[in-house]
């Protein structure tokens, strides 16, 4: 049996982890997750858990208070604004645009070649997701924490991240340091589909921070697609001549 409950009073991913072992203790539980974007409570118990024992449990965590809507809470339903429903589509749109402007880039240069067109590509989309991320950083850390290997065992990396993607992005752009550049790369990109990997593996409700919290994005198997990609390339133009 699995319910979404609202919680309010979390400020960031140590109140999420807070309550999320509170909640793991309480007999009948067998698996919490507590979201601080959206601020939710995803809860599976094996026998019915009265919803009092759930929200003394958040209670005594810290100053956090469970919520119970009529029906329990949907994701996307009344507690987001219009318009902030879980999608893909702005992910692909982005990386559609990017590859877009890539190939008229190269068509309009008159010879087509890989390696500047990865390059590119990888300058645009380091920019563009850095941008996002940058709109809420500290949002972005929040919600970063819930799922990445490094930032779980750094927590400053979370906030450094966003500034190393711009980075990136920037070497891209000016050709600088190629090697290095794709070296750290293809690093960042790996230990980042580690936490991705593991989070589909447990199946956890939660939501990719990949374009911030502006954009509400899902974390499936296309996040995961979208980390291995980056870090193939890096991998190809590293011996590319």
């Amino acid at each position: 049996m699995q319910r979404i409950y609202g919680i309010d009073g979390m400020h960031c991913a140590a109140c999420t982890q807070k309550a999320t072992h509170a909640l793991e203790r309480v007999p009948g539980v067998t698996h919490a997750e507590v979201m601080l974007t959206p601020p939710q409570a995803t809860v599976e118990t094996t026998e019915h858990v009265p919803f009092e024992t759930l929200r003394a449990a958040v209670a005594s965590a810290g100053s956090y208070t469970l919520r119970e809507p009529a029906d329990g809470l949907i994701p996307g339903d009344s507690t987001d604004p219009p318009g902030s429903k879980e999608s893909l589509y702005p992910l692909i749109l982005i990386v559609a645009y990017l590859a877009g402007a890539v190939l008229l880039i190269e068509v309009a240069s008159g010879h087509v070649l890989a390696h500047r067109a990865m390059q590119n590509f990888m300058a645009g989309f380091f920019l563009v997701f850095s941008f996002f991320k940058l709109l809420d950083l500290r949002g972005f850390a929040d919600a970063y924490q819930m799922y990445d290997v490094l930032a779980q065992a750094v927590p400053a990396w979370a906030l450094a991240y966003p500034f190393a993607e711009l980075g990136l992005g920037i070497a891209y752009l000016l050709g600088w340091s190629l090697m290095l550049t794709n070296v750290i790369t293809l690093v960042l990109m790996l230990v980042g589909a580690i936490g991705v990997f593991r989070s589909l593996q447990q199946r956890r409700a939660i939501r990719c921070a990949c374009l911030g919290t502006v954009l509400k994005l899902p974390m499936t198997t296309v996040t995961l697609v979208e980390d291995l990609g980056m870090a193939a390339m890096a991998a190809v133009m590293l011996f590319l001549p």
